[in-house]
């Protein structure tokens, strides 16, 4: 079986069914609408269009570079020691019974003492509760903040999920720039400036899904000394602080809780490699009862208690497995990722409709921004994505899905020799595309194209 096999199919279509003449209106059901405008702002609605473009007839296999699961990739399996803890749990039957919404208590001990590593005030197993992956755990603190006139500032570009659920939630989104000129840093004064009396919360993801940067201390200082001057909470994505390659050292946004109210969301997909596990968690970094005080943790409770629980015999294996994370059994990942970079943006240099400003140093992407101008015959950065799509069966993914028009996100989460494939036919497409100005033929003749 191939290894994109499990990964997004190309349609939900389904096939046409005969339909007989009766009037629909005498029945009283319809479908209803209300995840629509949330469901048109996720990335997979993007990512279906670009599969449905590809076609047995390009005579090349599919490259699905569009989104990052190198969990399918045997060269990214996940460390045998995970494994068995979990095999042990199954095997013992400890984890055959239904768990309380919050998460049994091993699993949410195991969840503080990890993330306690790297803090100076400390959680408490009761400040943590288990989510079915992390994006549960958005889903449950957006509907916790949601209320009349309620708005939230999300980072751009984004994880689209973000969007996506406060936009299910009724939640106002507005959103901050992250300044690529000053390597993706949050745009801090442009915060306070979109700030007022009903925003509640803002959203920063560190390290940084799609930018692939990693947050200094001082930065993050700035970020919580700020959320403070405005009297809102900040919610912190780490989920990929196990992703990182590069020099800067990962500090949780936890450590500033002492200036303002933190909720920490992370998880096991990314670091350990097992999205399919679904288990992520909500920790809450307030040591002055911030949360308690104005009924956040009463909602978060509430809102667990009407959703699904995260899979017991996982959630029993996490003191095993967060027990023995160290960087060790990470190494091997990370090295393999650094080592992608490296050869996309050296490859790159020979595409010059294609620029890579900073080369990420954390999670399994890698941004590169769109020269239109070079290009014929391409209107923006779906319509490349597209016909990329159509010609090589080749699948990236168009900044406008992260809310970043005219740049491109590849996945570097995947097998080396996927990379190299991937970028000759991106290459190939890019030349086939140039315009046909006298530089670009000097450039071609010397090879540099």
């Amino acid at each position: 079986m191939n290894h994109n096999s499990n990964l997004v199919l190309p349609s939900h279509q389904t096939e046409t069914q005969t339909q007989d003449e009766t009037d629909i209106s005498v029945w009283r059901f319809r479908g209803s609408d209300t995840a629509a405008k949330a469901s048109s702002v996720t990335m997979r609605v993007i990512v279906y269009k670009l599969f449905d473009e590809c076609s047995l007839d390009v005579k090349k296999p599919l490259l699905p570079l569009a989104h990052g699961d190198p969990s399918v990739y045997p060269c990214y399996r996940t460390s045998i020691l995970v494994e068995n803890a979990v095999v042990d749990v199954l095997r013992s039957g400890k984890g055959n019974s239904y768990g309380p919404a919050a998460g049994i208590l091993p699993a949410r001990q195991a969840v503080a003492d990890y993330v306690n590593r790297d803090l100076t005030n400390k959680v408490k197993p009761n400040d943590v509760f288990i989510t079915v992956g992390c994006n549960q755990g958005i889903e449950v603190v957006l509907q916790s903040l949601a209320r009349p006139n309620a708005n939230i500032l999300l980072p751009r570009p984004s994880y689209p999920h973000y969007e996506a659920r406060a936009v299910y939630s009724g939640l106002e989104v507005r959103k901050f720039d992250l300044l690529p000129e000053k390597e993706w840093e949050i745009d801090l004064p442009g915060i306070e400036a979109m700030a007022d009396e009903n925003t509640v919360a803002m959203v920063i993801i560190n390290p940084n899904n799609p930018c692939g940067n990693v947050y200094s201390y001082d930065h993050l200082k700035k970020v919580a000394e700020t959320a403070k001057k405005l009297g809102i909470m900040v919610i912190t994505d780490e989920v990929y602080c196990q992703t990182i390659f590069g020099d800067n050292p990962f500090v949780p946004m936890g450590e500033f809780s002492s200036i303002t109210p933190v909720i920490t969301l992370g998880g096991i997909s990314k670091g350990w490699i097992v999205p399919g596990w679904r288990i992520g968690w909500i920790a809450l970094n307030d040591p002055k009862g911030i949360f308690k005080s104005t009924g956040m943790v009463q909602s978060i409770q509430q809102n667990l208690d009407i959703t699904p629980d995260a899979t017991t015999i996982v959630q029993a294996a996490l003191p095993e497995i967060l027990g023995k994370a160290n960087k060790e059994l990470f190494a091997k990942k990370n090295s393999m990722l650094k080592q992608n970079v490296e050869l996309v943006c050296d490859r790159l240099k020979e595409i010059p409709c294609l620029v890579c400003n900073k080369k990420p140093e954390s999670c399994t992407y890698l941004l590169t921004k769109l020269k239109l101008p070079l290009l014929e015959d391409i209107e923006d950065d779906m319509d490349f994505c597209m016909k990329l799509a159509k010609e090589e069966n080749l699948v990236l993914l168009p900044g406008v899905a992260l809310g970043l028009k005219n740049w491109i996100r590849i996945t570097i989460g995947v097998e080396a020799q996927m990379l190299e494939d991937a970028l000759e036919r991106l290459n190939g497409f890019c030349k086939r595309h140039l315009k046909k100005t006298e530089s670009s033929f000097q450039a071609l003749s010397n090879g540099k194209i």
